[in-house]
């Protein structure tokens, strides 16, 4: 493991606390530092490299909040629970760090991941001057250890990430991957909510042309009998389909199945819950496309052999 190139010993932190000896601090020299911003419409990220550590950054993805993670390029935190603090500047005496909670280290490249609210405090901070800081210990245990991002030329870069993140989709792969599309009413007709639903699930398919399989599966409550049952499910699985091709999803990209009553969400048991069991779950999935086999050539026929006469008696 290096050493990093700030190594402080004892190092005075502001409101008059202090580090055990022996403690490592990792930040940016002042005149290196530098906010960098990448993203596209799925996540947006806003990064500070923080020297012989790796980086510091806030990630927001589609149809979330940002959360704030360290990458490491070396382990140097060890597991267990570290302190996350929106700290004071160095140049902004009398003023206190802010202690937002504890955060769950664990290995690999990125050890943790902060809340949304720990994030968006931590954003909060950086305007207003503070640092990003987590405190803890190293992977061997015997040291204490601060890893810092400073607030220095944060706003024209926050700037840029706000520009990023109003081009997000509304929602991203997790959130849309499993979706209900209701029939309330107790029919097969798709209503205002279904089709702005489907809307929603065909947007993002647009953008991330890698889903390339849908899967719909039709349901229904428990009111009539099961041939009738069965017979609604697969014609709403049907409205479904018939609405994607429509839009211009490839019908072979579509995988529909109908299953009566035997799947309930909920139990039968009032009318909000047979409303509720009234649906076609519809389902996307990246499934890597089989490998076009090469043609082989054919072999061109043998001339036929001459039929040898039958002898005579």
């Amino acid at each position: 493991m290096r050493l990093p190139l700030l190594l402080i010993i004892g190092l005075a932190v502001s409101a008059g606390a202090s580090l055990p000896a022996a403690a490592i601090s990792f930040q940016t020299r002042l005149e290196k530092v530098e906010w960098q911003v990448a993203g596209d419409k799925f996540e947006c990220r806003l990064s500070q490299p923080i020297t012989d550590f790796g980086a510091g950054e806030f990630v927001r993805r589609a149809g979330e909040q940002a959360t704030f993670r360290l990458q490491a390029r070396e382990r140097w935190l060890g597991s267990g629970s570290a302190t996350l603090l929106a700290a004071a500047a160095p140049w902004q005496p009398g003023r206190g760090d802010i202690n937002l909670g504890a955060v769950s280290v664990g290995s690999g490249e990125v050890p943790f991941n902060s809340s949304q609210e720990q994030a968006g405090r931590l954003l909060t901070g950086l305007l207003e001057g503070r640092s990003p800081l987590v405190r803890h210990r190293t992977s061997l245990g015997s040291e204490s250890l601060e890893v810092r991002l400073l607030p220095v030329r944060f706003r024209k870069a926050y700037e840029d990430y706000l520009n990023c993140t109003a081009k997000l989709l509304p929602v991203n792969f997790d959130q849309v991957r499993q979706s209900n599309i209701g029939f309330p009413g107790g029919g097969t007709e798709l209503d205002a909510m279904a089709k702005a639903r489907l809307e929603i699930i065909l947007d993002f398919m647009k953008a991330d042309p890698t889903v390339n399989r849908i899967e719909l599966d039709g349901h229904s409550d428990n009111s009539g009998n099961r041939l009738t049952n069965r017979d609604l499910s697969r014609r709403r699985a049907l409205a479904v389909m018939e609405y994607l091709k429509a839009q211009g999803v490839p019908e072979e990209r579509i995988i529909m199945r109908f299953h009566g009553e035997r799947y309930p969400l909920v139990p039968n048991n009032s009318v909000a819950n047979r409303d509720k069991n009234r649906r076609v779950s519809v389902r996307l999935d990246k499934v890597p496309d089989a490998p076009v086999q090469p043609t082989e050539q054919a072999t061109p026929a043998a001339p036929p052999v001459p039929a040898t006469p039958a002898a005579t008696s």
